[in-house]
C-alpha cells in the first residue's frame, strides 16, 4: 500500500478498542523471561515491536533480527548480556544507524561481553552472555530512558544487584518509573535512592500472570480527532485513570485544547468542548512521543505554541523534528526549530501544496499524528501508511469504523 486518501466524517461518535501498551508489553515480556516462569501475559499487543520481542525471547536464535524495533534492540542487548549463549542482534538499515554505544559501554562496565559486528557504536552486536559481577554505573540522565530501563530490568539477576547514578538533567522520568513499577509487580526490589540515584537489590523476579492495559500513546490520536472535530464523543475501553504510563498526561493536556475526559471504571470517554487556550507552551521531556500529536493539533486549531524538551526526537524512528518541519510546510505551516530541542509556531503561514501527501519516514507516529488533519483539510493523503503496524496495526480500520473514508491510491 503506497498511499491512502483520507476523507473525514462530519462528526465522530465511536467506541475504539485501542492496542495494549507497547511500553508495558515490552517491559513485561523481558521481566517475564528473566523470571523464567510459565505464567500468562494477557492482552499483549499485536504490533510489530511486541511480536519481535515475543519471537526473539521464544526462539533465542543465533541471529536475532529485531527489524525497526528500537525498544527491542535496547532491552534485548541487556537481556542477552546475562543470558547463556552467543547471539548476533541486528535490524533494519535505519536500526543499524541508531547509536547504542552508551548502553554497550554501560554493560561492558558491568562485565558484559559485547562486540560490534560492523561499525563501532552501532548495531549489529555480537553478545556472549555471562555473569556480570560489577554493580556500579554512571550515565548522563539525558540519554534515552530505554538505556536506563534496559539496565534496571537486568538488575535483579546480577549477583550484587545494581547501583545506577544519573548525571545532569534526567529526561523521560515517567518511563523509568514505569519500569520500576513493573519490576515491583514481578517481585523485584528497586527504586530511587535520591533524585539521581537508583538501586536494584539482587532479588530474583517472581513469575506471575499479568494483564496489560491499553496504550495511552495510541489514545492521543483519538484526543486529536476529538479536538479537531466540530462534534465528537469517543469511548476508549481498557484505559486506567491511575495509569503507569507517562503518556496518560494526554488527558490533562488536551483539556487545554477543548477535549474533556471522563473516567468510568476502565473506560475513558472523550467529549469535544471547543474551549481552547490562546497559546500552548509545554516541556515534553517526559512525554516525547506526544509531540507530533500536539504540533499538528495546535497548528490546525490555530493555536501558537512553543514545545521544548524534544531533544530525543532526533534519534527516534526518524529525525522527528526535521520531519515535522518538512511535512507541516506542505500543509502551509512554518515551524521553527531552536537549539535542537524546541519546536515553535507563532502563526507563520505559507502557500500549502496542492493535494499534499504526507511522507511517513518509516515512522508510525508521523502517519497517525497527521491523519486527523484531514478533518480540517476535508481530505489528506498519507504515503506508506502501513508504518502504523509498528505500534497500532488496526489504526486505519479504527478510523473507518469511526466514519472516515479511506481510499487506496
Amino acid at each position: 500500500m503506497k498511499r491512502i486518501k483520507i476523507t473525514p466524517p462530519d462528526t465522530v461518535h465511536a467506541t475504539i478498542q485501542l492496542p495494549s501498551s507497547k511500553s508495558i508489553c515490552n517491559r513485561a515480556l523481558l521481566i517475564h523471561a528473566l523470571a523464567q516462569g510459565n505464567c500468562t501475559l494477557e492482552n499483549l499487543s499485536d504490533c510489530d515491536d511486541t511480536r519481535v520481542m515475543v519471537r526473539a525471547l521464544q526462539e533465542l536464535s543465533p541471529t536475532i533480527d529485531i527489524m525497526a524495533a528500537g525498544t527491542a534492540m535496547r532491552f534485548l542487548t541487556a537481556f542477552l548480556s546475562v543470558t547463556e549463549g552467543t547471539h548476533l542482534i541486528t535490524g533494519t538499515e535505519r536500526m543499524r544507524q541508531r547509536p547504542i554505544q552508551i548502553l554497550v559501554d554501560a554493560l561492558r562496565s558491568l562485565g558484559a561481553d559485547i562486540e560490534y559486528a560492523e561499525n563501532p557504536g552501532f548495531p549489529p552486536l555480537r553478545i556472549t552472555g555471562r555473569k556480570l559481577t560489577n554493580r556500579e554505573i554512571t550515565l548522563p540522565g539525558h540519554v534515552s530512558s530505554q538505556y536506563i530501563s534496559a539496565l534496571l530490568m537486568i538488575g535483579p539477576v546480577l549477583p550484587q544487584g545494581l547501583h545506577l547514578k544519573l548525571t545532569g538533567e534526567i529526561v523521560s522520568r515517567p518511563y523509568i518509573n514505569l519500569t520500576l513499577q513493573l519490576m515491583h509487580d514481578f517481585g523485584a526490589e528497586a527504586g530511587w535512592l535520591s533524585d539521581n540515584e537508583l538501586e536494584v537489590k539482587p532479588q530474583p523476579y517472581k513469575a506471575r500472570p499479568y494483564y496489560v492495559e491499553s496504550d495511552w500513546s495510541a489514545a492521543s490520536y483519538w484526543y486529536e480527532i476529538a479536538a479537531l472535530s466540530s462534534e465528537a464523543t469517543i469511548q476508549l475501553p481498557g484505559l486506567f485513570e491511575t495509569s503507569y504510563q507517562g503518556d496518560s498526561k494526554v488527558a490533562e493536556l488536551f483539556r487545554m485544547l477543548g477535549v474533556e475526559t471522563s473516567f468510568d471504571k476502565q473506560t475513558v470517554t472523550l467529549t469535544h468542548t471547543g474551549k481552547c487556550v490562546a497559546r500552548m507552551e509545554y516541556d515534553f521531556v517526559n512525554q516525547p512521543d506526544l509531540a507530533q500529536t500536539f504540533v499538528v493539533t495546535c497548528a490546525f486549531l490555530d493555536i501558537p505554541f512553543r514545545f521544548s524538551g524534544l531533544q530525543s526526537l532526533k534519534i527516534k524512528e526518524t529525525d522527528r523534528m526535521a520531519a515535522l518541519i518538512t511535512e507541516m510546510r506542505k500543509l502551509g505551516y512554518l515551524l521553527k526549530e531552536t537549539d535542537g530541542s524546541v519546536l515553535s509556531w507563532e502563526g507563520e503561514r505559507t502557500q500549502a501544496d496542492e493535494n499534499p501527501a504526507i511522507d511517513t519516514y518509516e515512522d508510525h507516529r508521523m502517519a497517525m499524528a497527521f491523519a486527523p488533519a484531514a478533518i480540517k483539510l476535508n481530505e489528506l493523503r498519507i504515503n506508506n501508511p502501513q508504518v502504523v503496524s509498528k505500534s497500532y496495526p488496526h489504526y486505519w480500520e479504527d478510523l473507518q469504523n469511526a466514519g472516515f473514508q479511506l481510499t487506496e491510491e
